[in-house]
């Protein structure tokens, strides 16, 4: 787990969007689960993913998506131990919002899990990396 001072670094770098969300995400590695519809076997996401999915888009929306290789910083706060860091899944809706482009943008990943038991969200940043 990191030091307070470093989330705390990571948290006041200068982004060029940034937004603390509400929710615990899920590992996007366990978030998946077989279910047959009419007969033929189908992986959906599971109902955390779907519960975290519909936080999110309730509390993130951008018109003028960041274009460009980018960085991503993640500070997520847990209620417990128990999960894996795992940012793919916020990594997907930054996309889906319109924060970036594409996924594919990140080059350079920096996150943290913490525990706020009361509390669980997670702080993000998105900063355009500099072009050589």
């Amino acid at each position: 787990m990191a030091s307070e001072d470093e989330c705390d670094i990571l948290i006041s770098s200068d982004w060029d969007w940034s937004k603390e969300v509400l929710g615990e995400p899920a590992s996007k590695s366990n978030s998946r689960r077989l279910v047959r519809v009419r007969g033929i076997p189908r992986v959906i996401k599971s109902e955390k993913a779907i519960k975290y999915k519909k936080l999110f888009l309730s509390q993130v929306s951008e018109d003028d998506p960041i274009e460009g290789d980018v960085e991503l910083g993640v500070v997520v706060w847990y209620a417990t131990r128990r999960p894996d860091l795992d940012v793919s899944l916020i990594m997907d809706l930054l996309q889906e919002t319109g924060v970036i482009v594409n996924d594919r943008q990140i080059k350079v990943i920096k996150a943290y899990h913490q525990i706020d038991k009361e509390n669980p969200r997670s702080f993000i940043g998105v900063r355009k990396l500099l072009e050589d």
